[in-house]
């Protein structure tokens, strides 16, 4: 999470000396982060808009985001756990960037393949900038962890406890635990000729150990591979009875392994015994001209992608050079490939402490998501939508009114049809049920489910297979398209007459995300409105072109143009004298044309507020050219997930809500939609939600043209967080 103030943050950023020797690892500081953009000399104001030096590169403005997100570990104005909730999400963020962002990287060197990303930089030189940046990032992680985190939670009665540290009493429990629940599922590997190198799974937890002695067969120790068993958990709770009064204890399972690994080798001498993790290439790709069955095409590759080509090698700071070499040939990567670390290899397994620990002192306070006084009133919500337009934001608003929109629509036997969008979902989530009830009941349930969403292929195959067997139809949507749309349609007959209400979103149909990202949720009964997302559905069911589309956009068809289009009406504006303003929100900005028509606004004079929550190629402050632009990256308790755009247009303000960032993929490779919300008070407060942000100076942060974020800091006026007023202003604190 793919994300605020506190009496140390620092008012600005160092950055890391060029050339040399690499530094050591840098203390704990915030804002201490690099973006790899080299200084150079700012382009001449008629300059052409497509200048490499007028772009930061994609893969290195995603890896900031990833450093964002760990300096919430060290913000004091975050609860203790989820301090550490940031570090652990720093891990996730970092392996899924080295999965995908690096694997295609060295794929694209492995092909011979120099082309370059609008910025300019070749594949081999962000690859070293990114290894030089990691390096940096991942040992001030263990940093924070060792030196902060641990400490301020042992100062809270959470205790980690170390090999060394452990009491009689604890070295017998442990020493129970694991003969009775490791031994009896570990099995190591021997290394010689009739046992070679295992095939490991993708981010398993295994242990090179060095034997020496003969086994039962007379054979001489050297190397053994020992794997972590995957079912067990990884960080494991000492019973109360053996820990101090009022104080929770925990034991790493990788302790507990080191601590007996001669059991697992009886007769022999164990002389080393080091952790490591190797992180492989999970991109599954499938050649649409090559496949006939999406679905058994993916649960093939799904297997594939548990033993991808090796991407990154994490081994204990410990491990001998002699034994890290020997694993980095045997994976056939390099030493820039090599993480040595102090502390657990797979720390996002401590996740788990999370959900063990009842200390709510120590956790973000809870509330209950509210409700728009007009559900609070109605019986029935498709009655509410009928009398009006309904906008919702979650999660400081409840996504339970969309479940219950679904809910009602298969129980009632005057709905006829339900049409339905899933991208990321759980096969066993209230969205899921309500479909299969109402294919149950006898209804027309089309249901267009992405299969390619990017590590739920999984979850999206078993819930397909649910709802066939329910009796509904199921699409897998365009092949060369992925189909990230967020709709809802909903055909009932009243009085006679068949009347449309449909649901439109920026998030995805999952209620537990739900609680956590940011989005908005547009519930619906406008005609036009709903006759266009039926045609839309009719496009993806049918193949055939979608005539007549008269308020949405909607890609690959008319978004880009359009948002293109859109922007360069407020140059116009602006360059006719007129009050000229935008604001975007989105998660990425990358897009070269998209870029352009903002550089074009700004040098006509349009005031550009961006607030861009991850990657963002845009170089904002550059004098006659983007000087009118401010970019802005929210990262706090919540995921800012919501994609809003607002356009001055001379006074006749449009807001719209969009599935689609502004990524080539999501303009030229997906199916997206873009809606505008007609009423008058809804969009009136969509802007005044943006404004909220645009004044945040407790979880804001804000791109120079230099290619650093710096945090923003309230100083002498009130400190106001985005977030937090949100939540005062739709939820029900607890």
């Amino acid at each position: 999470m793919e994300e605020t103030r506190g009496p140390d943050r620092q008012s600005d950023v160092t950055t890391p000396a060029q050339g040399g020797e690499p530094p050591g690892p840098p203390a704990p500081r915030l804002n201490q982060t690099r973006t790899g953009i080299k200084p150079k000399a700012l382009p001449d104001p008629e300059a052409d808009l497509a200048d490499p030096g007028l772009y930061f590169n994609r893969e290195l403005s995603h890896l900031q985001f990833n450093v964002r997100v760990l300096e919430q570990a060290l913000d004091e104005a975050h609860p203790l756990l989820n301090r550490l909730m940031f570090l652990l999400i720093f891990s996730s963020n970092m392996d899924e960037f080295f999965e995908i962002r690096v694997a295609g990287l060295k794929n694209q060197i492995l092909l011979g393949d120099d082309s370059t990303g609008a910025d300019g930089r070749s594949p081999r030189s962000v690859l070293a900038e990114i290894s030089q940046i990691a390096h940096e990032q991942v040992a001030r992680q263990y940093q924070i962890l060792n030196e902060v985190l641990i400490p301020a939670l042992e100062a809270q009665r959470l205790r980690f406890r170390r090999r060394g540290d452990w009491s009689e009493e604890q070295r017998a429990w442990v020493r129970d635990y694991f003969e009775t629940e490791i031994m009896p599922v570990i099995s190591p590997i021997g290394l010689d000729p009739s046992h070679p190198f295992p095939r490991l799974v993708n981010k398993s937890l295994n242990f090179i150990v060095q034997l020496e002695g003969k086994d039962a067969f007379g054979r001489e120790g050297g190397l053994a591979i020992l794997p972590a068993p995957r079912s067990l958990p990884r960080v494991i709770s000492l019973p109360q009875a053996l820990c101090e009064e009022g104080v929770s204890e925990y034991v790493f399972l990788s302790s507990m392994i080191h601590a007996h690994a001669e059991e697992v080798f009886p007769g022999m001498t164990v002389l080393g015994c080091y952790q490591f993790r190797l992180t492989r290439n999970a991109d599954l790709s499938v050649d649409p001209e090559e496949v006939s069955d999406l679905a058994s095409a993916l649960r093939g590759e799904l297997l594939s992608r548990r033993y991808g080509s090796g991407v990154r090698l994490e081994v204990a700071d410990n491990c001998p050079d002699e034994l890290a070499e020997f694993l980095l040939r045997q994976f056939q990567l390099e030493q820039t490939d090599l993480f040595r670390v102090n502390g657990p290899v797979n720390l996002t397994r401590m996740m788990s402490v999370l959900g063990d620990v009842e200390r709510p002192e120590l956790l973000y306070r809870p509330f209950t998501p509210g409700l728009p006084k007009v559900l609070r009133k109605a019986d029935s919500v498709l009655g509410a939508i009928a009398d009006g337009d309904i906008l919702l934001h979650h999660p400081f608003q409840s996504f339970s009114p969309v479940e219950e929109m679904l809910g009602e629509a298969a129980r009632d036997p005057d709905v006829l049809a339900i049409k339905q969008t899933l991208y990321r979902t759980g096969a066993d989530s209230p969205i899921v049920n309500a479909l299969v009830e109402a294919a149950g009941n006898g209804k027309e349930v089309t249901v267009v489910i992405e299969l390619r969403a990017r590590f739920d292929e999984a979850d999206n195959l078993a819930l397909a297979s649910r709802l066939q067997e329910a009796g509904a139809i199921v699409i897998y949507g365009v092949m060369a398209y992925k189909t990230h749309a967020k709709m809802m349609h909903i055909v009932r007959r009243e009085r006679g007459k068949l009347r449309h209400y449909a649901h439109l979103g920026t998030g995805n149909y999952h209620s537990r995300t739900a609680k956590l990202y940011t989005d908005y949720s547009l519930l619906t009964a406008d005609p036009v409105l709903c006759a266009d997302v039926h045609k839309v559905f009719q496009q993806l069911s049918g193949m055939g072109r979608a005539r007549h589309i008269e308020q949405l956009l909607h890609a690959p068809f008319t978004l880009h143009e359009q948002i293109v289009a859109k922007i360069d009406r407020e140059a116009e504006h602006a360059r006719k004298g007129k009050r000229a303003h935008l604001i975007i929100k989105c998660n990425s900005l990358t897009e070269p044309k998209l870029i352009q028509a903002l550089y074009r606004a700004s040098r006509a004079g349009v005031e550009c507020d961006l607030i861009i929550r991850g990657m963002c190629c845009l170089r904002p402050g550059i004098p006659g050219i983007s000087e009118n632009i401010r970019v802005r990256s929210i990262i706090g308790r919540f995921l800012e997930h919501t994609r809003v755009f607002h356009f001055h247009n001379d006074g006749k303000s449009e807001i719209w809500g969009s599935s689609a960032d502004f990524m080539a993929r999501n303009m030229f490779h997906r199916v997206e939609t873009c809606f505008p919300l007609l009423d008058r008070k809804l969009a009136a407060r969509v802007r005044k939600d943006l404004e909220t942000y645009l004044v945040d100076n407790c979880q804001s942060w804000l791109l120079r043209s230099d290619g650093l974020y710096i945090k923003q800091q309230a100083g002498s006026a009130a400190p106001i967080s985005a977030q937090e007023t949100l939540l005062f202003a739709y939820a029900t604190r607890a």
